[in-house]
């Protein structure tokens, strides 16, 4: 399994994040953000499809390529690493991914629309 096919799975996480964002009452501009970070770094993992065994350096590279303020992608680059070793250690995780992350946040829109 390549970094780049679990990358491409997390993307569609992100759906479920933002439809889940979106119905937030408080400012979820911090929120829309982080996303867009990862979304992009995502989408670079998914362009470059670097091996598994240079997936960290990639994402080392990668983090050290934004110079001094390397934080905020930094930050994202260790949830996704995180989430790649997830993959590898659990089966009911890659599977939730592999069928698109369904969620029931996605699929009903009913309901008071505050989630907390």
């Amino acid at each position: 399994m390549r970094p780049a096919d679990i990358c491409r799975e997390l993307l569609e996480t992100i759906e479920v994040s933002e439809g889940r964002r979106k119905r937030r009452v408080r400012d979820t501009t911090a929120d829309s953000i982080g996303l867009q970070l990862k979304r992009t770094l995502l989408a670079e993992i998914v362009s470059a499809d670097p091996s598994a065994d240079d997936f960290e350096g990639w994402l080392l590279e990668r983090c050290l390529a934004e110079g001094p303020s390397d934080g905020p992608v930094r930050a994202i680059a260790i949830t996704i690493w995180e989430e790649w070793q997830l993959t590898q250690a659990s089966g009911d995780f890659r599977q939730w991914l592999a069928q698109g992350a369904p969620s029931e946040d996605r699929e009903s829109s009913s309901g008071n629309g505050v989630v907390r």
